[in-house]
This record gives C-alpha cells, sequence and structure tokens, in this order.
C-alpha cells in the first residue's frame, strides 16, 4: 500500500531546507525511520533540496521548489522539483578525483547516489527522485 504526503511547495531560500528537515522529522516519528537509515535520508534530501535551491532556482525566491513524498511499504520515494533550467546530471566532475577533492563545492549529487538506493533524474535535471528502501522498522 502506498502512502502520499501532501506535497511542499517553498520559495527558494536556503532557510527554507529546514521544512524538509521537519518533513523527515515527522516521518521518522510517524512511520518509525531505522535509525541507521536517518541520516542517510536527511543529508540526500538536504543535498537535493539545497541543489534545487541554490543551482536549480540560482536563489530566485520568485521560483519554488517542489517536495512530494510517497511510503510504498516499507520504502520512502521524494521528488524535488525545480524551476530552473536544468543541468547535464550524467558528466558531473568526480568529488573524489584529486582536483576536486578541496573545492567546497560538487558533491550534492554525488552523496545523494550513494545515500539514496536509487536517484533519478527527469526532465532535464529538474526533477529528482531519491528512494530509500527498507528504511522502515
Amino acid at each position: 500500500m502506498t502512502t502520499t504526503m501532501p506535497e511542499l511547495r517553498f520559495d527558494s531560500k536556503p532557510e527554507n531546507i529546514a521544512i524538509v528537515e521537519r518533513l523527515i522529522d515527522q516521518i521518522s516519528e510517524d512511520h518509525s525511520i531505522i535509525p541507521e537509515h536517518y541520516g542517510n535520508v536527511l543529508i540526500a534530501m538536504t543535498e537535493a533540496v539545497n541543489n534545487a535551491i541554490v543551482h536549480g532556482n540560482k536563489l530566485d525566491p520568485e521560483k519554488s521548489v517542489t517536495v512530494s513524498c510517497a511510503i510504498d511499504g516499507k520504502s520512502l520515494v521524494f521528488r524535488i522539483s525545480d524551476e530552473g533550467p536544468g543541468f547535464d546530471y550524467e558528466n558531473l566532475p568526480d568529488p573524489t578525483a584529486p582536483e576536486n577533492i578541496e573545492k567546497p563545492h560538487g558533491r550534492g549529487v554525488f552523496l545523494m547516489r550513494h545515500l539514496a538506493d536509487d536517484c533519478a533524474f527527469e526532465d532535464a535535471g529538474r526533477v529528482v527522485e531519491l528512494t530509500f528502501s527498507n528504511v522502515f522498522a
């Protein structure tokens, strides 16, 4: 059985990442996210929303970020979308390469791909879907 949560839509302001943090805390409280998975969900989601705000919508408060969430059995699926131009998610610099290791940016997609069980991009990169499997007790 799939449970769909109400969609969240908010302005592209960095402080709105707290909205997603509260959503994850609420899901954890209501549905018992296994503690070992909580950090992965929180980090991957804050990276995805930060990317949508900063890189997608270029911090334009006139543009919105939309987050939807569904619980499907023991899986948690999030969709994050922005109103930006998109990006080439297939050709990103490797943040673990020696020339990039000291750079303060460029790790978001890498983290999302490693922390979520599935990370899929749609609409030229304007939409990312993160799936976390077996996260509920």
